[in-house]
């Protein structure tokens, strides 16, 4: 699996806390049970590797806790976060509706009770932890839009989630990477290599390994049990799934599957917006309609929204409240609509003032540029 995944496009995602008690005891008997279980499947335990023990585990990781003493919730979403237009994706993306790009031909289901994760390379310590590890540390709770970099112009390889893990931050500064590190690479038990810039990981961001997602387990087609999230990076650069090792290194001494292929080394995610209402080529009635969408640069935020109809002047948009720079935003835009055939643009702003550029480019090799657009008919 591990080579026949590299077939595919990219992938895309110690202080110890108080004793949660009996929640975390039960885990481990139950999981454990669940993998004895898998023993007694002999043959077909070899076809479907684990396939019985990590549901069982996920299934225990479901009823566990994380102890509210180490975990620092994100904030209340702010009034305005969702703006009233049908049209408009949920700012929340479910986790059935989440965009995937698979990196194996079937999705690994590994064991939570199994599963380890080692950091070495260029640090001082290396570190082996293990998935009741990584629940005893301080835990974060954050919404983070991801974006693969495959995802073309008004494309939908964009979503958005509640996020629960430690602080990769927390975890590289325990290892003490040296001095003159600059690059981490991560490996999948698929075998995939992603490479991520240090600086990203450690420079105070939200960059995390994730074990819940929207409050739910993390499913196993997004990673279960642990998979790595990083604003403001492509998927391809540091959403590793089925995380199983960071190593510590050096761009210039190792090279990541994607980068060989020509895709760019540090991956940092380009200001994009994406038109939901209308369709292309919709046909819609005389009169207002309420233009709208999403647009995001995350880490760095959005600004504002402006739609241009045909080729008039360029007017802003209503954009919801932020909630997060590493979010995205909703846009509407209340449009007189005359009729005939129309063509609709957009366009967004991040928060250092610097408009998306109308360059068109392909997704190759950092992400496609260019502004979003739609033909209509009104009737």
């Amino acid at each position: 699996i591990g080579l026949l995944s590299k077939l595919f496009t990219p992938q895309e995602d110690r202080e110890t806390a108080p004793d949660a008690g009996p929640n975390r005891r039960r885990f481990v008997q139950f999981a454990t049970a669940g993998a004895g279980l898998a023993v007694v499947g002999g043959g077909l335990s070899r076809v479907i590797p684990t396939s019985a023990s990590a549901e069982a585990s996920r299934e225990a990781a479901a009823a566990e806790t994380v102890s509210t003493v180490s975990l620092d919730k994100m904030k209340p979403l702010p009034a305005g976060y969702q703006l009233d237009n049908p049209g408009i994706v949920s700012y929340v993306t479910p986790n059935e509706d989440f965009y995937r790009i698979d990196t194996a031909l079937t999705v690994p289901r590994l064991d939570a009770t199994t599963w380890e994760l080692r950091i070495h390379g260029m640090v001082e310590k290396e570190i082996v932890i293990n998935y009741q590890d990584l629940l005893d540390r301080p835990i974060i709770e954050r919404m983070v839009t991801l974006t693969c970099v495959s995802n073309e112009i008004g494309g939908s390889l964009v979503g958005n989630a509640k996020w629960q893990g430690a602080r990769l931050s927390d975890l590289l500064k325990e290892a003490a990477p040296s001095a003159d590190a600059d690059m981490v690479m991560s490996r999948s038990s698929d075998g995939m290599e992603i490479g991520s810039p240090l600086a990203a990981l450690v420079d105070g961001r939200d960059a995390m390994l994730a074990f819940k997602m929207n409050d739910e387990v993390l499913p196993f087609e997004h990673g279960f049990p642990v998979r790595m999230v990083v604003p403001g990076l492509y998927g391809y650069v540091s959403a590793t799934k089925w995380v199983v090792e960071l190593e510590v290194t050096r761009f210039d001494q190792q090279t990541a599957y994607w980068t060989d292929r020509g895709w760019g080394v540090e991956g940092p995610i380009k200001t994009a917006n994406r038109i939901d209402t209308p369709k292309s080529f919709q046909q819609i009635p005389a009169g207002k309609f309420a233009i709208g969408g999403v647009a995001w640069a995350q880490h760095t935020g959005i600004s504002k929204v402006e739609v241009q109809i045909d080729d008039g002047e360029w007017q802003e948009a209503k954009t919801s409240t932020e909630a997060s720079i590493d979010t995205w935003r909703q846009w509407s835009y209340v449009w007189d609509a005359a009729p005939g055939q129309h063509t609709i643009r957009s366009r967004a702003t991040d928060a250092n003032g610097e408009v998306q550029t109308d360059a068109v480019q392909g997704v190759l090799p950092d992400g496609a540029t260019g502004y979003d657009s739609r033909v209509v008919t009104v009737n």
